[in-house]
């Protein structure tokens, strides 16, 4: 097989929506931090949905972003607590793929704490082949050619022999 072809994950971005500022953000903020072992930051809003109480440059939600192996061992662990099994409306045409965890405390290496409650949150999964850095360098970007984009089937593939992952 052809390397520049090769299939390999970029990032997993785990984010949880809280809706709202204060101590349930910070409550979200500690189980990501505890969840994932990395710095999670806020995040803030960019619409305003005045029925749900949200306005422009409210903070409501906090998420961070995992990369190489420290981001495969979490997709691992989270995906274990799917039951191995996501299913194939979650991948998009450009291979990148997501799914949502009800609550925290389905991840194996996670005890219930009274105090911060029960969460649930989201992983995305971002994928690239090599060659992809051309698209954000600062000098002569360039778009990347369709045959060189994963398709929604190479992604599936590439997730059922990586992972071990049965895609309904």
């Amino acid at each position: 097989m052809n390397v520049m072809r090769r299939i390999e994950v970029e990032k997993v971005t785990v984010n949880m929506g809280v809706g709202q500022a204060g101590e349930e953000l910070e409550k979200a903020i500690t189980i990501l931090n505890s969840i994932t072992s990395a710095k999670p930051v806020k995040t803030i809003s960019k619409i305003r949905q005045p029925t749900w109480g949200i306005r422009l440059g409210l903070t409501i939600g906090t998420k961070t972003t995992l990369r190489k192996d420290k981001a495969e061992k979490f997709l691992k662990e989270a995906l274990a607590a799917k039951d191995n099994a996501i299913e194939s409306k979650n991948f998009d045409n450009q291979g990148n793929f997501g799914f949502g965890i009800r609550e925290h405390i389905d991840l194996a290496k996670v005890k219930y704490d009274p105090k911060l409650g029960i969460r649930g949150f989201d992983v995305l999964v971002t994928l690239k082949r090599p060659g992809y850095r051309v698209k954000r360098r600062k000098i002569d970007k360039r778009r990347i050619p369709l045959k060189h984009v994963i398709p929604r089937e190479e992604a599936i593939e590439f997730v059922k022999q990586k992972f071990g992952v049965v895609v309904e």
